[in-house]
């Protein structure tokens, strides 16, 4: 299950990044300041925005094994060693990501929103709202998924209702 809730959260940050890749180059090409980049770092840093990243090198690395260990069953130890090696190597990379999206965060809010934002997450509600933000989302969306069914299976009774009664008429 953790498999598929990593799957899904790599194709998440995957679309996420090309996204952003895929931005007008005025807009990539925008230069910031140090010290706007460095209050988009702070209050990524506040918000815990980067922790939900942790997981891509090594589902990329999981899958990378999977992939040759289908291919060639017989090297399974070998590949597990060599993808380690690699995905280990490769972990300094990174802070590629972590700067792209302290930009992402430097496009979209001044460097004195940046400021004022990690000002609120260092108080006692801004550290529970990132202690407690990625929980209530999910429980969010599950609720909003539950609604959803709920909400459907309701409306398919009703149209069908509804067409039984006109085709008698």
């Amino acid at each position: 299950m953790k498999l598929k809730s990593l799957l899904s959260a790599g194709a998440v940050v995957g679309a996420s990044l090309m996204f952003t890749s895929l931005q007008p180059l005025s807009v990539k090409a925008q230069e910031f300041t140090a010290s706007h980049l460095e209050a988009a770092r702070q209050l990524v840093i506040e918000t815990k925005a980067l922790e939900s990243f942790d997981d891509i090198l090594p589902l990329l690395a999981e899958q990378t094994r999977t992939l040759f260990i289908q291919s060639d069953p017989a090297r399974t130890q070998e590949v597990v060693d060599v993808s380690t090696e690699v995905a280990l190597k490769l972990a300094s990379k990174r802070t590629e990501l972590n700067n792209m999206v302290y930009e992402v965060w430097a496009r979209r809010f001044t460097e004195e929103e940046l400021i004022q934002l990690a000002d609120f997450y260092r108080s006692p509600i801004g550290q529970k709202l990132a202690k407690n933000g990625p929980t209530v989302t999910a429980l969010a969306i599950g609720a909003a998924r539950q609604w959803q069914d709920k909400i459907s299976t309701e409306m398919v009774a009703l149209v069908r209702e509804e067409l039984d009664k006109r085709a008698a008429e």
